[in-house]
């Protein structure tokens, strides 16, 4: 994991999960941006550093065989940026694509101690039951990669357990719409739009209720 510190560090905490293209530069563009926004920063790696520029080389890498489980690594990207953090600093999580399926899972467990998710282009079922967190979510309009069935099984199941949730749809964007290393789906006013709800969302989850 890569860690980003603010100056002066603010408190709050945000561990950024990337899609399956790996830690590419757009993430680690996004992460510098909320590292401008006071927060101390931890970017995943969960691909040893190696990044696909194609479909079939990301699938490659993300059924590769692993020694470490990625959720034992997102725990300890945690407890990283939990160490690196102010004591007591609340922790969100942004997940890209694939990596939004995992933000939502660390979500869903209390023992992460998540106090804000937000989603790009991703939808996770599952109880939220014990979930503490609030959830922001961003949706593309053309997305064969996000079932609707998907995304409103996810809501409801938010809904049924009382947690905070909004959701926004970008109008003619696609998957990957805020990836500048994606060029063929990069919608950058959407891009913009949707970075700079998430940074509000987490300015407001993780900095207000300390």
């Amino acid at each position: 994991m890569e860690l980003l510190q603010p100056t002066p560090p603010d408190g709050g905490a945000v561990l950024v999960v990337h899609s399956w293209w790996g830690l590419t530069d757009s993430f680690r563009a996004f992460g510098r941006r909320l590292q401008r926004e006071g927060f101390v920063v931890g970017l995943s790696d969960l691909f040893s550093g190696e990044v696909a520029t194609t479909e079939g080389a990301a699938r490659r890498l993300r059924a590769r065989r692993r020694t470490t489980p990625m959720y034992r690594e997102l725990g300890r990207d945690l407890d990283t940026l939990r160490g690196a953090a102010a004591p007591g600093a609340r922790v969100g999580v942004v997940g890209f694509s694939m990596g939004g399926h995992w933000a939502v899972w660390l979500s869903q467990r209390p023992e992460y101690g998540i106090a804000a998710t937000a989603l790009f282009y991703a939808a996770r079922g599952g109880s939220f039951a014990r979930s503490r967190s609030s959830y922001l979510a961003h949706f593309a309009e053309r997305d064969p990669w996000v079932r609707q069935s998907a995304r409103r099984s996810m809501e409801a199941a938010i809904a049924r357990a009382g947690r905070p949730y909004t959701s926004f749809d970008y109008a003619g964007t696609d998957h990957w719409f805020a990836e500048p290393s994606c060029p063929n789906a990069y919608a950058a006013p959407s891009a913009e739009l949707a970075f700079r709800r998430t940074a509000d969302f987490l300015l407001g989850a993780l900095r207000s209720k300390r």
